[in-house]
């Protein structure tokens, strides 16, 4: 196998679509001939302030290329994400104010070096050229794309036919996107399968520009913690990778197995041959023990598989458990109106209709014993140990207000 075969093996992996293959190989001769690195870009709007593992996938090809010797662009779309992303939405983003934007934007260059080797990352926020643009610039690229190539999107177009708006800026934000590339003169373009149209935009109008056309790589979206929809904060079917290290591994072992060689696909760089070759149950504790040592190194890693087997193999109770003080009116109050004094329950949407569905379920416990009456009520002046299904526990010291 020769040292490009190489690469591309490595490049490949996880990966949905290349725009194209014969191009790339062509670019990762000319670097390697030529001795400059390839520039990699990947943007993201800082819509939320934490990353989780579903971001990680991008993430992690990044840093493949930077092992190959490539230098990373790690566009924050601190202008952009004003306007917000309208990718695989049916109405209108809510904008995001300057403040949210660069609160959030901070966050991310905390958690990115996580993964990303710093030395080879370059950091760059769009609004350093949007900002300084006059109208006539704007107007300029905004001539090099026509209405009817922009209602190809299948979200634009849905949306047009059933009469639900779409503002100007949604319709011109493939090309601000875009129009990044052509600055940074990006070589390749990351991002998720929903960004596909986005990206393509970016190589067109690198073309118009007199650029070599960037190839665009699209990556997969991973499904969250329920096995069904894409991984998501507002979903609560995230796992953040700053989470504890025992949240990361707890919540990699309740992904169903058959996600389980995805997950090694696309956030570990594990043999998958050797993977299939375990037992599921090992398989799937490695898996987690893997993704912890990511963020949190080995000896974590070890400690949280220590205290998973205490409580699911072991049946004891976890070493550490939060306390959590709560003051009510009253001498009494329903299980289910804690949440609105503040009780975390972690693994739930924290909404009272999934904490009543869990009762019902029989997978709530009050100092060791199940609950089942979704109106069951605690009395003040207590201390109780509630445990939500198989990962979940909180001390909680019950006051009532003086």
């Amino acid at each position: 196998m020769s040292e490009i075969d190489k690469q591309l093996s490595l490049i490949k992996r996880g990966s949905v679509e290349i725009i194209s293959e014969a191009e790339l190989v062509l670019k990762l001769k000319e670097a390697q001939k030529n001795r400059r690195p390839l520039h990699i870009k990947a943007g993201f709007d800082p819509s939320a302030p934490d990353i989780h593992l579903g971001h990680t996938v991008l993430l992690r090809k990044l840093k493949h290329f930077q092992e190959l010797g490539h230098s990373v662009y790690f566009l924050i779309g601190d202008f952009t994400g004003r306007i917000g992303d309208p990718s695989g939405l049916t109405e209108t983003r809510k904008q995001l104010s300057r403040e949210e934007v660069i609160k959030n934007a901070r966050t991310y260059k905390r958690q990115i070096f996580k993964i990303l080797d710093p030395k080879r990352t370059r950091i760059v926020f769009n609004s350093k050229w949007y900002e300084k643009m006059n109208f006539g610039q704007v107007i300029g690229f905004l001539s090099k794309y026509t209405v009817a190539r922009m209602l190809e999107r299948d979200d634009f177009l849905k949306r047009f036919k059933e009469n639900r708006p779409i503002s100007i800026l949604e319709f011109i934000y493939p090309l601000i996107q875009g129009y990044d590339s052509v600055v940074l003169k990006a070589d390749v373009e990351l991002g998720g399968t929903d960004q596909k149209f986005n990206l393509l935009v970016g190589r067109e109008l690198q073309r118009e520009y007199g650029c070599q056309p960037q190839v665009v790589m699209t990556m997969p979206l991973l499904e969250g913690t329920d096995g069904i929809n894409k991984m998501s904060k507002s979903l609560n079917n995230y796992i953040g990778i700053n989470e504890s290290p025992k949240d990361i591994f707890g919540k990699v072992m309740s992904v169903n197995d058959d996600l389980m060689m995805r997950y090694y696909e696309l956030l570990t760089d594990a043999d998958l041959e050797s993977v299939k070759k375990l037992h599921p149950k090992e398989a799937k504790l490695k898996l987690a023990a893997e993704i912890t040592k990511e963020y949190h190194g080995e000896r974590e890693a070890k400690l949280a598989r220590q205290e998973f087997e205490r409580v699911f193999k072991n049946k004891e109770l976890p070493q550490e458990i939060a306390q959590q003080k709560i003051t009510v009116p009253g001498d009494k109050i329903p299980l289910v109106n804690l949440l609105d004094y503040g009780l975390k329950i972690l693994y739930t949407s924290n909404s009272k209709n999934e904490l009543r569905r869990l009762i019902t379920q029989g997978a709530v416990k009050v100092n060791s014993q199940t609950v089942t009456n979704v109106n069951y009520e605690l009395e003040t002046g207590r201390e109780y140990l509630i445990q939500v299904g198989r990962r979940s526990f909180a001390k909680v010291v019950l006051r009532k207000v003086s």
